[in-house]
């Protein structure tokens, strides 16, 4: 009840964020330490720059010079366990005395332990959100981010594991791929560091032996030139150009007509754009309508995911489904009680409603991306 009650607030916070997602980057060419940064960028803009995924990284490298520049990014004093997938971690499986101190999860004989990030282990991708199917082990020595990179970039992500069932299916699949006792990094950190605007964005790109908190007191985050835009933990107190991001509206979206499951048009638009479609909005369903009016399939992917666990659809993007759009019948707790996984798709006729499709079906699917 407690934690029905906290996911209840959640979605309530979370429907009054903007609905835009696209970014555009502000170079500031004025020294300032980073509250200050934080304070013109939100005055002037909309917030100290926020970076989602390595196409934000790109863009925002294009408008920096190359020398030490704050971005959004700050330490706060209490770090949460959660997944790569952004997914908070509601289920929990340590191993007695765990965790300690470290800030990633490995899985060893059904058990969870921290252990430090730069550690090289072998590791497991999900390439479906079916525990079942869903699985690749990559039997090659990697830290957890070289882990999570590999996984975002040839699959979806490392490993969520959700509940005892989950587990105990990934013990399974470990023994069977694996000798008992092997340390396997699964999706699981901790992560004390939270962007500026509240983004729930999971990427990170720190720069070799980052961050260490030398002294105690770098709790804000910097980009460190010459290190291909690499970023370092620093005081706040110093004083740097930063980078600014503004918010636009709405995203440019790019009809995909390949008949791909919904697994697989997740990955295809991660991999070659930014990601599949949110509709936040009815101003964005209205593009997402003009779109796939040329589409060869009776429904569209959309970025829309139904929870068996939580109850709820949500956007692949993190954000909360506020804005709806659904064809009668569907969108309910009721049609999802069947054991298939759901995701959401559009009609490409007709009224062009939200239907909810087992993600198996072979549909077209749409992906935002950035402008050129």
């Amino acid at each position: 009840m407690e934690q029905t009650l906290y996911f209840i607030l959640l979605l309530i916070a979370l429907c009054s964020v903007s609905e835009c997602v696209q970014r555009q980057y502000h170079f500031i060419n004025v020294r300032k330490n980073w509250t200050e940064a934080q304070r013109y960028c939100r005055e002037k803009y909309t917030d100290l720059a926020t970076v989602d995924n390595m196409n934000d990284m790109n863009e925002l490298k294009k408008s920096v010079n190359d020398e030490r520049v704050w971005i959004g990014l700050e330490r706060m004093s209490v770090g949460k366990w959660q997944w790569s997938s952004g997914d908070p971690a509601l289920y929990l499986n340590w191993a007695p005395t765990q965790p300690e101190t470290s800030e990633c999860g490995f899985m060893t004989n059904g058990q969870w332990h921290d252990l430090a990030c730069s550690s090289s282990l072998t590791f497991i991708c999900s390439s479906s959100n079916n525990m079942n199917t869903g699985l690749v082990f990559v039997n090659q020595g990697k830290n957890w981010r070289e882990a999570q990179s590999y996984c975002r970039q040839n699959h979806i992500d490392l490993v969520s594991v959700r509940n005892q069932n989950e587990n105990q299916q990934l013990q399974q699949f470990i023994s069977d791929h694996h000798s008992s006792g092997s340390w396997i990094w699964i999706g699981l950190f901790r992560d004390s560091w939270q962007w500026s605007d509240q983004s729930n964005s999971s990427f990170r790109y720190w720069a070799p032996g980052e961050p260490n908190n030398d002294g105690g007191n770098e709790n804000c985050a910097a980009i460190e030139p010459n290190t291909q835009g690499k970023w370092i933990d620093i005081s706040c107190n110093n004083q740097f150009p930063f980078v600014c991001h503004e918010v636009l509206c709405p995203d440019k979206l790019i009809l995909i007509k390949e008949n791909l499951t919904w697994s697989e048009a997740l990955r295809y638009c991660r991999q070659n754009h930014v990601d599949l479609v949110s509709v936040h909005s009815e101003e964005m369903q209205l593009d997402v309508m003009n779109v796939v009016k040329q589409a060869s399939t009776e429904a569209v992917w959309l970025g829309l995911r139904y929870s068996h666990i939580l109850g709820i659809w949500y956007w692949v993007s993190g954000d909360t489904v506020c804005y709806q759009n659904w064809a009668p019948g569907n969108g309910t707790a009721v049609e999802n009680c069947d054991s298939a996984v759901r995701s959401g798709a559009v009609q490409s006729g007709g009224d062009q409603r939200w239907i909810s499709r087992p993600e198996t079906d072979r549909l077209n699917f749409i992906c935002s991306r950035n402008e050129e």
